[in-house]
């Protein structure tokens, strides 16, 4: 029984989410819902995989604004890959990923950057697709680390992390949690990244504004408030597996009382209630990997969490 790809048309969003909500490693970065929020700024190549009219794989994905000849597993998501139910195994792997490449080689694509999905997303381990790429000769061409807390086996918290913590309570910081509390984190952020980079935060108000009321119980902000004034706060990205801290700012005044460790103290705690199995920070990388921010990457290990890492590959064809 031969595997079957075929593109993604808009009439499958429905069946899309539907699959990928019951698959092994999606989160809500694969979905429709996630993914159609980017509007019409990627032309759009995903392809579902199919055996006699069953669904066995979906792959996001879409062309590089930079090479109309190379798609990416997705431009507009920190990862993509084949994600699938539990039946794309071994060999079967191998199958899809060639007939992947059949198909955008029908369509003069001629190379594929292939952003694997870390293994703390996965609900059970299903990493057939870093086999299959192996297999085919695909390259690592990035790899990122990030620091993420198994809930279930925690590292020994630094002593510098327990004395912030104190200072916190100390200054009457109140951690607290809801959409209302959104606008006044993006104007910390802006600020922060303003102050510090020179830069502006990557998604606009109105996009996180959107996603978060799209995915209501994925998408969370969680601030701490002195005297009234929000002074730092991260958003959660929370998936079957994993709370992720997508951004993380602090004004002045939160570094000066240390806000960001009570409030990834109460975010961790809250993910181990709620049976999370862990808790990410995110990458310290840099330069599309190639440099370590030290210092980032120390604060965040001093928190009780180990190193993993996200994958790039690219499949010429």
């Amino acid at each position: 029984m031969t595997l079957i790809v075929r593109p993604y048309v808009a009439a499958d969003a429905q069946a899309w989410d539907a699959f990928c909500s019951q698959c092994l490693q999606a989160t809500l970065l694969h979905t429709r819902k996630f993914l159609s929020y980017h509007g019409d700024r990627f032309e759009d190549r995903s392809l579902v995989i199919e055996q006699d009219g069953k669904w066995m794989g979906a792959f996001p994905a879409a062309l590089s604004l930079a090479d109309s000849q190379v798609a990416i597993s997705h431009p507009g998501a920190t990862y993509g890959g084949i994600v699938h139910q539990g039946n794309l195994c071994g060999e079967l792997m191998i199958e899809a990923l060639e007939a992947i490449q059949a198909c955008y080689s029908a369509q003069q694509v001629k190379s594929l950057i292939y952003k694997a999905v870390p293994n703390f997303y996965h609900q059970a381990p299903a990493q057939d697709d870093l086999y299959a790429l192996f297999r085919l000769s695909a390259k690592r061409t990035r790899c990122d680390i990030s620091s993420s807390i198994d809930l279930r086996h925690r590292l020994p918290v630094s002593e510098r992390r327990r004395r912030s913590l104190k200072k916190a309570g100390k200054a009457g910081l109140t951690v607290v949690a809801g959409h209302e509390y959104l606008g006044d984190l993006w104007r910390v952020l802006r600020d922060n990244l303003e102050r510090k980079h020179g830069v502006a935060p990557v998604h606009t108000l109105a996009e996180i504004d959107l996603l978060a009321q799209r995915f209501p119980e994925n998408i969370q902000c969680v601030c701490g408030v002195v005297n009234g004034t929000v002074e730092a706060g991260t958003i959660l990205f929370i998936t079957p597996t994993t709370y992720h801290a997508q951004y993380i700012a602090a004004s002045e005044i939160g570094y000066d009382i240390a806000a960001l460790d009570a409030i990834f103290e109460k975010c961790i705690l809250k993910a181990i209630e709620n049976n999370a199995k862990w808790f990410d920070f995110g990458i310290s990388t840099e330069e599309a990997g190639t440099r370590l921010n030290s210092g980032l990457f120390r604060y965040k290990s001093e928190f009780g969490s180990g190193t993993t890492v996200h994958e790039f590959y690219q499949l010429n064809f």
